[in-house]
C-alpha cells in the first residue's frame, strides 16, 4: 500500500510538474517545484485525506 501512495505522488508531480513546463535553468526547476508543493500540501484538499489538505490533517493529528 505504501507503495501505490508514493508512485501516485510520483505520477501527479510528472503530470502537473514536470510535463506541464519546459524548464530552461535548475533554480527554475527549483522555483516551481516550491510552488507545487505549496499547492499540493496547503491548498489542494484530497480525496484519500477526506478532502482535507495534509496540511490539516497533520494539525488536527498533532493537536490531539
Amino acid at each position: 500500500m505504501q507503495n501505490a501512495h508514493i508512485e501516485r505522488c510520483n505520477g501527479s508531480i510528472r503530470r502537473e510538474l514536470l510535463n506541464a513546463y519546459v524548464f530552461k535553468t535548475l533554480s527554475e526547476v527549483r522555483q516551481k517545484a516550491e510552488e507545487w508543493m505549496e499547492d499540493y500540501n496547503h491548498h489542494r484538499p484530497h480525496q484519500a485525506l477526506n478532502f482535507r489538505t495534509p496540511v490539516e490533517l497533520l494539525e488536527e493529528l498533532t493537536n490531539h
